[in-house]
């Protein structure tokens, strides 16, 4: 975790030599000389100074500091506007206010100009380029300890490319760490260096830090002077002579011990909340792991679920079948019935006509007339008789067609099965109050709520008090996330809760909130209308 913070931003590997730029972004030495760029030349240096003597005119640098130097208002316009910060040393490196998203040069004459990889400001530098930037020594030492916990080898200092071999052997005097091959190339044992002594990468390190831990800090402009004061408005330490020869007139000058003091204690409460809220962190994942796990399970009864509610469905549809068919077969039944009642009913009339046929030719064959004519009349009455009555008493066509003229409805079955899909199972959990829109007016309370973000809501039901810690009674029932309640008791104290609900049921109650309506009623008079209104409180 803490391995990225002490990687550079460009080579991505461990600080190597680290150095702050002006923006407190942090490089290796070796990156940023390799990645600073001549400053260009032609730029709009006119409306770069206008824009820069609007940022002063803005700030009022020149009536707040009357006696601070122009290039110290340069750094006070730098760190207001959010660019990078400048030393009271116009020619080492000089920060460019960000106007607009556009960077300008604040100086004539720049030699070098880096970009930060991390922010992206743009620091103009003069001749030296990044070496001036000062050594980040903290990041340097908490480097080596990390090294050190995870037995990290210890790279070569002259090896060129971005995998340099690991270093066999640290130079005391030269206090540089060598390969074997950089070792025989640069310092060889012989000449001037054959008196220098040579140790382990690692017993470099530790001879390194104890020779910085007793060395103190010396002023780059007086060497001197030992640092011991701290500028406020520059944000650098600085020695006596500093503060005595005219670079920071009128600054505010602590101690460099105070203010190393100060600053640890304000990084320690800032580190307090930020621990707090780290460890909220900790336990929010744990709970969306547990959260995860029983995701899973719920999951898995789901799907049993579902599995379960289908093969219902599919028993269902087994049951309907065989209804469906059973009709068919009854209905089978019924007209293979109704045909042969038919066929019975014309198998008789045919067998009565065929008889009376037979009967009549019978009679036409009779050859006394006395005889036929006492049969004759009677034989004409029931032939014309049974030819009436013939289409009215027989069927010429089949009372039920031969086929079953059905067909199966299943498109709302189909319909039902597309539109088949979940609803909201459960309640909805309890909404929130939002204390900083809640108020009180005279006799009145307005609540305001919110509802939980994970929850389907039909409506809400708010319930108050009787503002004597009594029973609570709804107050209100409906869809808005506001209400205003009037008529309520002067100087009482009232406690208000809020629950939602949907077509499934009634979830929980949310956390209850106090509201104190006023002592008496306030009024003030309207001057415009000489009228007596009320007042808020």
């Amino acid at each position: 975790m803490m391995e990225d913070e002490l990687k550079c931003p460009l080579c991505k590997q461990l600080f190597n030599n680290p150095v702050i730029l002006p923006c407190y972004h942090s490089l290796c030495l070796n990156c940023a000389v390799h990645v600073q760029q001549p400053a260009p030349q032609n730029v709009h240096q006119q409306t770069s100074e206008e824009n820069l003597s609007l940022a002063v005119n803005e700030l009022v640098v020149s009536d707040r500091c009357p006696d601070v130097p122009d290039s110290d208002k340069l750094s006070i316009v730098s760190e207001t506007d959010s660019g990078v910060v400048c030393t009271s040393r116009p020619n080492s490196y000089v920060g460019t206010p960000n106007i607009q998203g556009i960077v300008f040069p604040p100086l004539q004459n720049n030699a070098l100009s880096l970009t930060c990889p991390t922010c992206h400001k743009v620091m103009y530098f003069d001749e030296n380029g990044a070496l001036n930037l000062p050594k980040n020594r903290a990041m340097q030492n908490i480097v080596d300890k990390y090294g050190e916990t995870k037995n990290l080898a210890i790279k070569c200092q002259l090896c060129e490319g971005d995998d340099p071999t690991d270093a066999s052997v640290m130079c005391e005097q030269c206090e540089v760490f060598y390969c074997d091959a950089c070792k025989e190339a640069c310092h060889p044992s012989r000449g001037p260096l054959a008196k220098h002594v040579l140790v382990s990468p690692s017993q470099g390190k530790a001879a390194l830090r104890a020779r910085n831990r007793g060395k103190q800090v010396v002023c780059s402009e007086h060497a001197d002077e030992t640092l011991g004061m701290y500028c406020m408005m520059c944000k650098v330490p600085v020695c006596a002579m500093c503060i005595q020869d005219g670079r920071h007139p009128n600054h505010d000058v602590q101690a460099l011990s105070a203010m190393c003091k100060a600053h640890k204690t304000e990084l320690s409460q800032n580190l307090q909340t930020l621990s707090e809220k780290a460890k909220n962190t900790t336990e929010l994942i744990q709970r969306l792991k547990c959260m995860s796990e029983s995701l899973n399970d719920s999951c898995v009864d789901l799907e049993k679920s579902i599995a379960k509610q289908c093969q219902m469905f599919v028993e269902a549809i087994y049951v309907r079948q065989q209804q469906l068919i059973e009709y068919v077969r009854q209905e089978k039944e019924y007209r293979l019935k109704t045909l042969r009642d038919q066929v019975s009913s014309c198998t008789g009339k045919l067998q009565q006509t065929t008889g009376l046929l037979q009967f009549c030719i019978e009679a036409l064959k009779e050859t006394d007339s006395t005889a036929f004519l006492q049969i004759g009349t009677a034989l004409i009455s029931r032939v014309s008789n049974c030819d009436v009555t013939w289409h009215r008493d027989m069927s010429t066509s089949p009372l039920v067609p031969p086929e079953l003229d059905f067909t199966l409805d299943d498109k709302p079955f189909f319909r039902a099965i597309e539109q088949l899909n979940f609803i909201q199972m459960k309640p909805p959990a309890a909404p929130s109050f939002i204390p900083e829109e809640c108020c009180t007016e005279n006799n009145s309370v307005t609540v305001v709520w919110t509802q939980h973000p994970a929850s389907f809501v039909e409506g809400y039901i708010l319930e108050l008090d009787d503002g004597n810690d009594g029973a609570f009674r709804e107050v209100y029932c409906g869809k808005e996330t506001i209400c205003t309640v009037d008529g309520l008791h002067f100087n009482c104290l009232y406690n208000a809760r809020v629950k939602a609900f949907n077509s499934t049921g009634e979830g929980d109650y949310s956390d209850c909130i106090c509201l104190q309506t006023a002592e008496v009623a306030w009024f003030a008079l309207d001057g415009n209308t000489a009228q007596i209104g009320r007042a808020h409180v």
